[in-house]
């Protein structure tokens, strides 16, 4: 088998070109996540969206619209049962997307369709149609779009809000400004790896940026480069392994994380250990040079 099989078919490239551009608007949406702390919140929404996926269906409407309606209603949930309760945003995150995720369960077991469940789990980016290509790479696009256009206040927002909120921003669209980037990017990436590999591509870039700089544009690049390369080798690998694209593509950017998490230059763990021996030498250099420069006392 030639390396250069994969590039003979038609429906190998569109899954790259899909599988790059959604690479590309999760990393740099996961960057924003990892700053906000909000990992949890795009696992929430990514799961929360399977029952609008079924009601869309029922009604007629396009699942993309259900799903983005489904996202937003359980980071709205959320942030009204926070508001009214004593109970901790993460904890009421689990509660939400759990409850939604099983009743979309329950509601795609009931009702009659052509629908492939593990399709809507783990993504068809192979076999994606062509109308369905064309929407997520536009709302990909869209999105990404608009974070880069918004990336500071963004920054602002999710670094410092009560900064945000000092010098005027309102930090209430802000917020659900970018809950509806985040169902957006979700909606994009569902055809590609599905909604439970999706909260791996909203998180592991971000995270492996991190290790690699302290700069946040910095960061960017580096999430979005690592993602985009990940999604393209890992459906260039399920070619050949005959694999499931979507994992394939979540273990890729797995792989570079775990790379960065070693041999990282700075925040790394090869690097940490050098760090501890040259401190460890400084002191002991440090105490040698102590006990040399000391002077006893002379007692005549």
């Amino acid at each position: 088998m030639n390396w250069l099989d994969p590039f003979r078919y038609s429906f190998m490239n569109e899954a790259l070109l899909v599988g790059a551009v959604v690479g590309a608007v999760c990393a740099v949406l996961s960057c924003y996540l990892v700053l906000k702390g909000w990992s949890l919140m795009g696992d929430a929404i990514s799961h929360a969206v399977l029952p609008g996926v079924v009601l869309a269906y029922i009604v007629g409407l396009p699942l993309a619209l259900g799903a983005f309606v489904s996202g937003l209603f359980c980071a709205s949930a959320t942030g009204w049962i926070k508001s009214n309760s004593r109970i901790k945003e993460d904890t009421v995150m689990g509660i939400v997307f759990t409850g939604l995720f099983a009743l979309g369960l329950v509601m795609f077991t009931k009702v009659e369709s052509e629908l492939h469940l593990n399709h809507i789990l783990f993504g068809n980016i192979l076999g994606i149609e062509r109308g369905d290509m064309i929407q997520s790479i536009i709302t990909s696009l869209v999105t990404l779009f608009v974070i880069l256009i918004l990336r500071k206040d963004l920054l602002l927002f999710c670094f410092d809000p009560s900064h945000a909120r000092a010098i005027g921003q309102n930090t209430a669209i802000l917020y659900y400004l970018f809950l509806a980037l985040l169902a957006a990017t979700i909606v994009a990436s569902m055809q590609a790896v599905g909604i439970i590999l999706v909260v791996a591509m909203l998180v592991t870039p971000g995270c492996t940026a991190r290790l690699l700089t302290d700069r946040f544009d910095l960061m960017l690049l580096w999430a979005a480069s690592s993602s985009v390369l990940a999604s393209c080798l890992g459906v260039y690998v399920s070619f050949f392994i005959n694999g499931s694209t979507g994992s394939c593509m979540v273990l890729a950017q797995a792989l570079f994380f775990a790379l960065a998490f070693v041999f990282a230059p700075k925040h790394g763990l090869i690097a940490a250990k050098r760090g501890r021996r040259r401190g460890a030498t400084e002191i002991r250099h440090s105490n040698a040079m102590n006990e040399n420069n000391h002077l006893p006392d002379v007692t005549e």
